[in-house]
């Protein structure tokens, strides 16, 4: 299993913590070379740098904003000199909001789209060229169960995470015929710092609510993440895998 990514290499966005982090070092632990993307937490990223490294991974940190265009392009020409060319994209980075509807600015909304839903089309959009010349590339992007079961608290972040399924099934299709495939995973709850600040009371009600019982680790999410990356789901794009212990089920 060592070698399965072996020769790869892999770009994780919002690579420094949480999901994102556990997507990195697995990913790592099974041969590929990874960039360990970041905005605001240098010193997480190069925590996670160190975990691969003292592991005999290959990896490094580079700060970019994904919501920015020409970060995003540097950032993904400082990967390609590095380490050559990207075969692997995870679009993980994201922000979320648990506000009420009168809540919600104009701010929240776009820094929610920017960062969830354009961050993702500018990652991809900065690597497709270079994947459908080689006919090669995997793209999983991190859409999330509020994109499926939408709640009022998080009207910003169930918008943009459904817009990231909509934009992997269009994507999916347009680029079948050259051998990129392009998958989603949606997470359930999973113990992050994204769910820190919730109550005790809803984190107890949402886990009474999920029928294996439980919170899902990142690793949960990561093991996912990998494998649409392999080729064990060669016959897969355009698909959106659902990691959430059951709250949400779909056909």
């Amino acid at each position: 299993m060592a070698s399965r990514f072996e020769t790869k290499t892999a770009l994780v966005t919002g690579g420094s913590r949480g999901i994102g982090r556990a997507i990195c070092e697995l990913l790592a632990a099974q041969g590929a070379r990874v960039a360990v993307n970041y905005r605001d937490r240098e010193k997480e990223a190069a925590e996670t740098v160190a975990a691969i490294e003292a592991d005999g991974g290959q990896a490094f940190a580079i700060r970019a904003d994904v919501a920015d265009a020409d970060q995003v392009s540097g950032m993904v020409r400082e990967v390609t000199s590095t380490f050559g060319p990207i075969d692997f994209l995870v679009n993980n980075a994201g922000v979320f909001h648990l506000l009420g509807v009168g809540e919600i600015t104009p701010e929240n909304w776009r820094q929610t789209l920017d960062v969830n839903l354009t961050g993702t089309y500018l990652a991809t959009w900065a690597v497709k060229d270079a994947m459908l010349e080689r006919g090669f590339g995997r793209i999983v992007n991190l859409s999330s169960i509020g994109g499926l079961r939408p709640r009022a608290r998080a009207i910003a972040y169930s918008v943009s995470k459904a817009g990231v399924i909509a934009f992997t099934k269009s994507c999916a299709e347009a680029w079948a015929s050259r051998n990129v495939r392009v998958n989603a995973v949606a997470p359930g709850l999973i113990d992050t710092e994204m769910i820190g600040g919730a109550e005790p009371e809803l984190l107890d009600k949402l886990t009474a609510e999920t029928p294996l019982g439980r919170i899902g680790t990142p690793t949960d999410v990561a093991s996912v993440v990998a494998f649409l990356l392999s080729e064990e789901s060669g016959f897969m794009t355009g698909q959106t895998l659902v990691v959430c212990g059951g709250r949400v089920m779909i056909p």
